[in-house]
């Protein structure tokens, strides 16, 4: 019976671990989009650094508060998935 679970525990990571780290990936490529716009955009606007990254991180909290709720909402006005519906 233990062999079951290991094998299960085995798919299960194989198939998640690629997904996970394309996540991990496309999050940095988001990290690494916001330090180049910070380069043009804070002597544009007269940022500080630390003005930047308050605002970043309010922008990051803002994201990780609302990501879910958001999911779920659209979830539930979605339909069947169809355009239109």
């Amino acid at each position: 019976m233990n062999s079951v679970y290991e094998r299960a525990s085995a798919k299960a990571a194989w198939r998640l671990i690629p997904f996970l780290i394309l996540c991990y990936f496309v999050a940095y490529l988001d990290r690494v989009n916001a330090g180049f716009a910070a380069l043009t955009m804070n002597k544009e606007l007269g940022l500080t650094a630390e003005m930047f990254g308050f605002g970043v991180g309010i922008f990051f909290l803002g994201y990780f508060i609302f990501e879910v709720p958001s999911n779920l909402i659209l979830e539930k006005g979605r339909g069947d998935g169809l355009p239109g519906s």
